[in-house]
């Protein structure tokens, strides 16, 4: 298995070498034509006449606000995941081994995963396997890593199989618990490998993280563990799509509803700090401010020192818990529900359709489920192409490129014709 370190490069000089500097505010309502299809930026653009600041009926102590979900959304893929990847290679962390381990088994039950995820031998994998791998690895890591507690370099211990074996299974951990168990159990896991850091450090991260994918192919990247080193979960690999790509489009999107004197947030079930650096940093385009930012939240002690436990009294923001955040924090402040609502996937329709005050959803198509409610939206905004009254937009995206394309259709990975549904 060939392993590359990811090493810190300056995050200025990449995104000069990407061309992904800083968007100046657009100037009107009017949105580029881009690779927006031409009916949804058309409604779009109508949209924002027709509430913003130049309509008759606007009231800047009362402004019209817009909702976005961040990844696979304002984004191509995943920060939080990015992140992930980025945090395993380069050994950023924390968490003492016995942290880490809280971290890992937090809320997980014991039963086996998912047959997809049976080790190279064909046997079943569960928590109770996999960590105490984890564990032993990240350990000796630990001990010998000079950014831990230990005095080797990175690329020194990059050699060991504990590394291989450390990066690779926390990876495949995240997939299949993802996969195997509910959202309210997957989607804080992975938050809570940021126990020990401060919001400081989460966000240069996620800063390093952008500045890395940026120049990053789009493609699969598959891992194994090391054969040397087994231990009780065995050989196990896991694949996922690497590349993060900023979204021309959506950074001009956000530009145009604040010109216009909307009020623009972002809600997300990444964490917190993460979606505020890459939400926020002018260097990444989209400059919503940090505080306009609704996602996963964990405790933090005196010092501000995250711990492994999701915010006591806050619902999680994904799906059903996007909407009661909305309410809780933004129809709570504002009197009404959001003009406009952004999004992808399963954890978005929810707040895309409880809002009468919703006047427009915009869904970046990744050929959803036609059983799920996303996936109903997505056909109704098939259905309803070219109707100045149609609630549902689908926007096409091409993920051979990371780029949306001018037309409704869906590209996916490794795939020559795009599709408008499954």
């Amino acid at each position: 298995m060939q392993r590359r370190l990811v090493l810190l490069t300056p995050l200025a000089a990449a995104l000069a070498a990407t061309g992904c500097a800083s968007l100046s505010a657009a100037k009107g309502p009017v949105l580029a034509p881009g690779n927006w299809d031409a009916f949804n930026r058309s409604q779009i653009e109508g949209l924002i006449a027709g509430l913003g600041k130049g309509s008759p009926g606007y009231d800047a102590a009362k402004p019209p606000y817009v909702v976005f979900d961040w990844d696979n959304t304002s984004v191509f893929l995943d920060i939080e995941e990015a992140a992930l990847i980025y945090q395993l290679e380069n050994l950023v962390f924390g968490a003492t081994p016995a942290q880490l381990e809280v971290a890992l088994r937090r809320n997980i039950p014991k039963k086996d995963f998912l047959p997809a995820y049976n080790n190279a031998a064909g046997q079943p994998v569960n928590i109770d396997a996999v960590v105490p791998d984890i564990v032993a690895s990240y350990t000796w890591l630990y001990q010998n890593y000079k950014g831990l507690k230990g005095d080797q370099s990175l690329a020194v211990v990059a050699m060991s199989p504990h590394y291989g074996a450390f990066t690779t299974k926390v990876r495949y951990l995240y997939e299949a618990i993802g996969d195997t168990f509910d959202h309210d159990t997957a989607y804080p896991w992975v938050t809570y490998l940021f126990a020990g850091m401060t919001e400081a450090q989460v966000r240069k991260l996620t800063a390093d993280t952008v500045a890395w994918q940026l120049k990053e192919p789009v493609t699969k990247v598959k891992w194994t563990s090391p054969a040397a080193l087994p231990g009780r979960a065995g050989v196990v690999s896991v694949s996922w799509k690497n590349g993060l790509r900023l979204q021309p489009e959506m950074q001009q999107l956000y530009a145009a509803f604040r010109n216009a004197g909307f009020d623009v947030w972002v809600c997300s079930a990444s964490f917190v700090d993460v979606i505020k650096e890459i939400s926020s940093n002018p260097a990444f385009g989209y400059n919503n401010p940090p505080e306009r930012v609704l996602a996963m939240e964990l405790e933090r002690d005196a010092k501000g020192v995250i711990q492994p436990e999701f915010r006591r009294g806050y619902d999680q923001t994904q799906g059903p818990g996007k909407t009661k955040n909305i309410r809780r924090f933004l129809v709570s402040k504002y009197g009404y529900g959001p003009s406009f609502v952004a999004g992808d996937s399963e954890g978005d329709q929810n707040m895309m359709a409880d809002f009468a005050d919703t006047k427009k959803v915009l869904i970046v198509n990744r050929l959803r489920d036609p059983k799920t409610d996303i996936g109903k939206f997505s056909a109704m905004a098939v259905q309803n192409y070219g109707k100045a009254d149609t609630r549902y937009l689908l926007q096409g995206r091409d993920d051979n490129t990371g780029s949306w394309v001018s037309s409704q259709l869906h590209t996916p990975l490794g795939a020559a014709q795009g599709k408008a549904l499954k």
